[in-house]
C-alpha cells in the first residue's frame, strides 16, 4: 500500500514499550523465584505493595498496616513510577506534569482496591476497576480535570503493560488439563457471538471499525478485547474508552442478574458457571459471579471457560489486523495495489506480542524446569501488577469519559445495539453450554458440587 501504518521507531512506541515493561516485572519475578519450602514457592526483589484485609469491616483493618505496610506501599509507588517513566522519557512525557498526575492515580487506585475489599462489596464481586471508574468519572464530569491529571491518564500505555503481565497467567498445561471444553465453548460462542454483534451494529448504522470493536468486546473477553481489536485496525480511541466504560457497566449488571437467573433455571453449577464465563465479558466478574452461583465447580468452570476466552486474544487480533489492512483501508483509501503482508506485522498490536510471550516463557521456560506451583508463584505476582495497572487505566478511562457522551455517541445507537447484543448472547451461549455441560451429550469434565 502506498499509505501504509505509521510506524514510529520502536523506542518511541507505546506497544513496544509495554511489551518491555511487561517482559521487565516478568524477569524480576523469575530472578527472583525460590523455594521457600518443600512445594512452596514465592518471588523475591519484585515489590508487590501492602498486603490488604480482605473482607474488611472496620476501615481500620482495611488501610495498610504499620510502617511495613506504608513502606511496601512506597515501595510499589516508587518502583511503577520509575518503570513507566522509563518509557515514558522516550515517548517524550511531560514528567513535571505526570509525576504529580501519577501519584493522584496512585492513590485514587490504591483507594478503588481497598474499597473492593470491604466485606459486602467483596461478596457481590464489585471489582476494583468499577470504583478506579467511578473516581474518574466523577472527576471529568462534576469538576474539570487537571492538567496533570490529563498527563498522567496514559489510558492505553497502562493497560498494554497489564496486559502483558496477564500473559504470564496463561499456562498451556491448564487448557491441556481441564480447558479443553472451554476452548470449545470459546470458539463456538465467540465466533458466533462476534459476527451477529457485527451485523446487528451495522444494522444500526454502527461504522465497519466500531462494529468491529463492539463485536470483539462482546464476544471475547471483554477490556482486553477491546483494547486489542482498536489496536489491531486502528480504532477511533475514544470509540475504544466508550465500549470498555459499557463493558463494565454490562458486567456490574450481569454480577446482580445472571446468578439468580441460574438458580432460577436449576442449572446445576458446573453448567452455571459456564454460562456467566461466556457471557460476562470481564475476567473478575466472571469468577465473582461463580462465586455467588456457590459451589466450587461454578467458580472453577466459570474461570476456566474465561481463561479459555483469554487464549482467543492473539488469534482475533491477528485475524481483525489482516481484515483491516487487506479489505477496510483499502475500500476507504480506495487502493488496488497489492498489500505487503509487513504491513500486516506494522498493524498487528505488539502488546499482544507481549501477552503470547510471557505465557510462553512461564509455559515452555518455567513449569518444565520449576513446576506448576513455582508458575504459580509467578503468575500471581504478575496478577498483582496486572491489578495495579488496570486500576490506573480505569481511573484514567473516566478522567476522559464525558457521561452524557457514554448514552449519546452515535445517537445512543452503538450503546442500544450492544446491549441487544449481550442478550442474544446469553441466550446462544446458553445453548452452547448445555450441549458441552449439562451432562446430556458429553460426560462432566468438572462434576457439579
Amino acid at each position: 500500500m502506498s499509505n501504509g501504518t505509521q510506524r514510529p521507531p520502536i523506542l518511541q512506541s507505546e506497544d513496544w514499550w509495554a511489551c518491555f515493561l511487561g517482559w521487565f516485572i516478568l524477569l524480576v519475578a523469575i530472578v527472583g523465584l525460590r523455594e521457600v519450602e518443600a512445594g512452596k514457592w514465592a518471588v523475591a526483589f519484585l515489590p508487590s505493595g501492602p498486603k490488604l484485609a480482605k473482607d474488611w469491616t472496620s476501615l481500620a483493618a482495611a488501610l495498610p498496616q504499620g510502617a511495613a505496610g506504608w513502606g511496601a506501599t512506597l515501595g510499589l509507588f516508587l518502583f511503577m513510577l520509575i518503570l513507566t517513566m522509563v518509557g515514558g522519557f522516550f515517548m517524550k512525557f511531560d514528567f513535571k506534569r505526570y509525576i504529580p498526575g501519577f501519584i493522584v492515580i496512585f492513590l485514587l487506585s490504591l483507594i478503588s482496591i481497598i474499597i473492593s475489599r470491604q466485606q459486602f462489596i467483596n461478596k457481590w464481586g464489585f471489582e476494583y476497576v468499577i470504583f478506579a471508574l467511578i473516581f474518574g468519572l466523577v472527576i471529568s464530569n462534576v469538576f474539570t480535570v487537571p492538567a496533570i491529571l490529563k498527563a498522567a491518564g496514559m489510558t492505553e500505555y497502562f493497560i498494554k503493560i497489564g496486559l502483558v503481565c496477564m500473559g504470564a497467567g496463561i499456562v498451556f498445561s491448564d487448557v491441556v488439563r481441564g480447558g479443553f471444553m472451554g476452548l470449545v465453548q470459546a470458539v463456538l460462542v465467540a465466533t458466533v457471538v462476534w459476527f451477529m454483534t457485527y451485523w446487528i451494529c451495522r444494522g444500526f448504522k454502527v461504522s465497519e471499525r466500531f462494529s468491529a470493536i463492539i463485536a470483539s468486546a462482546n464476544a471475547i473477553c471483554g477490556v482486553s478485547a477491546t483494547i486489542a481489536a482498536g489496536g489491531a485496525i486502528q480504532g477511533n480511541k475514544k470509540e475504544v474508552s466508550y465500549m470498555v466504560a459499557w463493558v463494565l457497566v454490562c458486567a456490574v449488571v450481569l454480577i446482580l442478574i445472571m446468578p439468580p437467573i441460574a438458580k432460577w433455571l436449576e442449572l446445576p453449577n458446573n453448567w452455571a458457571g459456564a454460562w456467566v464465563g461466556g457471557v460476562i465479558d470481564n475476567t473478575g466478574a466472571v469468577v465473582a459471579a461463580g462465586g455467588i452461583i456457590g459451589g466450587d465447580a461454578a467458580y472453577k468452570t466459570a474461570a476456566m471457560v474465561k481463561m479459555a476466552q483469554n487464549v482467543l486474544i492473539g488469534v482475533a487480533a491477528f485475524l481483525m489486523a489482516l481484515w483491516a489492512t487487506m479489505s477496510l483501508d483499502r475500500k476507504e483509501t480506495g487502493a488496488v495495489e497489492k498489500v505487503s503482508f509487513m504491513e500486516i506485522w506494522y498493524r498487528f498490536p505488539k502488546f499482544v506480542v507481549g501477552f503470547v510471550v510471557s505465557s510462553i516463557i512461564v509455559s515452555v521456560f518455567i513449569e518444565p524446569v520449576s513446576g506448576i506451583k513455582a508458575v504459580k508463584a509467578v503468575g500471581s505476582a504478575l496478577n498483582n501488577y496486572r491489578n495495579w495497572f488496570f486500576a490506573f487505566c480505569f481511573v484514567s478511562i473516566g478522567l476522559e469519559t464525558n457521561f452524557k457522551e457514554l448514552v449519546s455517541v452515535g445517537g445512543g445507537k452503538p450503546a442500544i445495539a450492544y446491549w441487544i447484543s449481550q442478550t442474544a448472547n446469553a441466550f446462544w451461549t446458553l445453548f452452547i453450554t448445555w450441549i458441552l455441560w449439562s451432562g446430556t451429550f458429553f460426560p462432566a469434565v468438572i462434576p457439579p458440587d
